[in-house]
């Protein structure tokens, strides 16, 4: 969509060619705060409806949703609406809570509904969503920065880029790492995120025996790097109530950067994790099983390394699922003859 000018509310300033207004959200609680699903964006009342084609925002439970559906009312040329969902629980607990059921009621006429999973357009139909509105596009990554190393990693290191949260499952990566070491002993760990379980890994690493390093938080080119460096990544996502993994970039990127897989079957996953990358149960014996698999077959590891690699260009390049993304607007305003 050559031409496209992009108003961003938020409350850090983002990457790209785009206006900036300076937001942040107003939270009537401080706790139970899902991707910003209870809360109010501050200043979209100050934006003229009249002057834009699209209000765009993440996800139907969202409060932020509902209070763009009832803003582009008020204007009297009407801008198109769209939002962006990663969502693949059709019976999403909380659709039945009823600010999020009537935020998801209120985008059932909007124009597009771009889906980033499979899964997701097959939660919207469950939902009775109108399937001519839907578009699926699957996330791209930059395949520049996130690229394979000259030559294959020397040592066997297993890399783990996630939140250190419960629902990533690095207690259960570090577990596997342990029986991991009793076929291979050099075998390492890296551990780059953030998080509540952070003070777990801080113990691991402080002993010696275990093999594991904290990387802490890395920007893109810091993950690429500590990914380049290593012979396979592996991550042990569990759902929670109201959570199934929907993807996972950290896969995409891994794949980019040409390494094998090893995680755990979440969600829909499985879109991302292709086979010879290996999924199995939340066990740690089984994804031992799996990274002691690659970390000893080099051949293997370089084979499927270099599939995934070829897979993320063909299907998940950024450039390209960003042209894809604008094929889906420029698609919808023409049936609205925009």
């Amino acid at each position: 969509m050559p031409g496209t000018e992009v108003t961003a509310l938020a409350a850090q300033e983002p990457f790209g060619d785009l206006t900036w207004v300076p937001s942040d959200y107003r939270r009537p609680i401080r706790r139970f705060v899902e991707a910003g699903a209870l809360a109010w964006v501050r200043g979209l009342d100050q934006q003229d409806p009249d002057t834009y084609d699209w209000v765009t925002t993440l996800e139907l439970c969202s409060l932020v949703t509902g209070q763009a559906s009832r803003w582009r009312n008020r204007g009297s040329r009407r801008p198109l609406q769209a939002v962006i969902t990663w969502e693949n629980l059709a019976d999403q607990p909380l659709y039945r809570v009823p600010p999020y059921k009537q935020a998801m009621n209120s985008c059932r006429d909007a124009d597009l509904l771009l889906c980033m999973v499979n899964a997701a357009r097959e939660h919207l139909l469950v939902n009775n969503f109108d399937d001519e509105r839907i578009r699926v596009v699957k996330p791209g990554v930059d395949t520049r920065v996130f690229s394979p190393a000259g030559r294959p990693a020397a040592e066997p290191r297993v890399v783990f880029t996630s939140p250190l949260a419960p629902n990533k499952g690095i207690d259960r990566v570090l577990d596997a790492m342990r029986i991991v070491r009793r076929s291979v002993p050099d075998a390492t760990l890296v551990v780059a995120g953030q998080g509540p379980l952070r003070p777990m890994v801080e113990r691991a690493a402080a002993d010696s025996g275990r093999g594991v390093s904290l990387s802490g938080q890395l920007d893109a080119d810091g993950v690429a790097d500590l990914l380049r460096s290593a012979a396979v990544f592996c991550t042990a996502p569990r759902p929670t109530w109201k959570w199934t993994e929907q993807l996972g970039l950290a896969y995409l990127e891994a794949q980019a950067c040409g390494l094998p897989v090893v995680t755990t079957r979440c969600g829909t996953n499985d879109e991302a994790v292709l086979p010879p990358n290996v999924l199995v149960d939340d066990d740690a014996e089984a994804l031992a099983e799996g990274l002691v698999t690659f970390l000893t077959n080099d051949r293997l590891r370089a084979d499927v390394g270099a599939a995934n690699r070829a897979r993320m260009l063909a299907d998940h390049d950024l450039t390209t699922q960003c042209q894809r993304i604008g094929d889906a607007f420029a698609a919808t305003e023409a049936q609205h003859h925009r």
